[in-house]
């Protein structure tokens, strides 16, 4: 975690330590928050969230689960993922609506708003935190989402982790202020389907730009956790990068920045 500086963050207002996470911060400029994928802040995700930082933001990595700055092992991971299922703050599972982890998540980009200034501020989720980049929307700050690989439910292909009421409001807010979703998954990954981006694009229409990349060019040799566990081209601007110039998940990388540049660095 070189270059970041670590901080403590609570709900305003909340006196216990449970709703107390770490989040490293770097960079300078406007803010994004760079959610890790499961099963943690992975020296891959690091390496993202400094391109991010290089870019011209200031960078919120919240530690939502895992270790921090390690490569998980597959038993870590596996348990990692196995107590996230259960938690109070996530819902996994089809017919659990909106995560609460999220509310703790707008709570920071608001935070991150006051500190940073600027439009707005990014979001970037990633496989089990994939949607929350869409359900941070709720705030009001929140005006660039990245939806990469989003997982959750695990159970269900075709379906969003998402309540009614909030997936009404989130269309409205899109619909009102113009609000675009950028998404990205592998055209043969198992955990985030052709049907899940089908599902978002009926809740959001065309402001929902999903992207498909070729499973064939997903790094074939991930770390251990993502070729035993994840077992499919899954993570594409992470652990299934190709750090090569030109290749089609360093497009998907820049194409993320961006992204970000076009809605939070405007004059």
């Amino acid at each position: 975690m070189d270059g970041f500086t670590r901080r403590t963050f609570a709900l305003p207002g909340e006196a216990s330590a449970r709703d107390e996470k770490t989040v490293h911060v770097a960079g300078a400029g406007p803010a994004v928050i760079v959610m890790p994928e499961m099963p943690g802040i992975s020296p891959d995700v690091v390496r993202f969230a400094r391109w991010v930082r290089d870019a011209g933001f200031t960078v919120y990595l919240p530690s939502l689960f895992g270790v921090d700055g390690a490569y998980p092992t597959v038993d870590l991971g596996a348990d990692v993922l196995r107590r996230a299922c259960v938690s109070r703050e996530f819902r996994a599972f089809a017919g659990g609506g909106t995560s609460p982890v999220v509310t703790w998540l707008r709570a920071l980009a608001r935070t991150a708003h006051e500190e940073c200034g600027g439009p707005g501020v990014g979001a970037v989720g990633m496989c089990f935190t994939g949607n929350f980049a869409l359900t941070m929307t709720l705030e009001p700050a929140v005006v660039a989402p990245v939806l990469g690989q989003p997982s959750l439910p695990l159970d269900d292909p075709a379906a969003l982790e998402l309540s009614p009421d909030d997936a009404d409001t989130i269309r409205r807010r899109f619909e009102r202020d113009g609000l675009t979703a950028l998404a990205y998954r592998f055209d043969d990954d198992k955990w985030c389907t052709g049907q899940r981006f089908a599902a978002y694009a009926r809740l959001l229409g065309d402001r929902f730009d999903g992207r498909v990349l070729p499973g064939d060019c997903a790094n074939p040799a991930p770390p251990p956790f993502f070729r035993e566990s994840v077992g499919t081209p899954h993570s594409v601007v992470t652990a299934h990068l190709v750090d090569e110039e030109g290749h089609p998940t360093m497009r998907a990388r820049d194409e993320i920045l961006a992204f970000l540049r076009s809605r939070l660095q405007t004059a």
